[in-house]
């Protein structure tokens, strides 16, 4: 009798998936590297009129970067996903495309595709 307790308890937990799942609710654009790219470059064109002249370069470099990146159209693609616990939250997604709805886990700051749990009753 004490075998069939563990055997239907061990079985209980394989059964038990998770209820709640990660959804990407919309597709947003990511300007990362624009920024990153005009930051740089603002810096050190901003760097002849010393240290403040740096700082003050690469925040309108950044500022320009970020609009050249969206007028010419090469943003990168980034996600709204809504998490298990109902906040939003934004991951970039440089290598794979998801559609609207589809359910997906957060590792880091990038999404992965929701691999369906198998249960022992699925196996038999």
């Amino acid at each position: 009798m004490n075998k069939f307790g563990i055997l239907a308890l061990t079985l209980g937990l394989l059964t038990i998936g998770s209820v709640n799942a990660d959804e990407i609710v919309s597709e947003a654009k990511d300007q990362t590297s624009g920024k990153a790219t005009g930051g740089m470059s603002g810096m050190m064109i901003g760097a002849v009129g010393g240290p403040i002249g740096a700082l003050v370069g690469a925040g309108v470099g950044a500022l320009f970067g970020d609009s050249a990146q969206d007028v010419t159209g090469t943003s990168d693609r980034a996600y709204v996903v809504r998490t298990d616990s109902g906040e939003l939250k934004t991951v970039r997604s440089p290598n794979r495309v998801f559609a609207v709805g589809d359910k997906v886990e957060i590792r880091g700051n990038r999404p992965y595709p929701k691999k369906p749990k198998t249960t022992a009753l699925a196996l038999l």
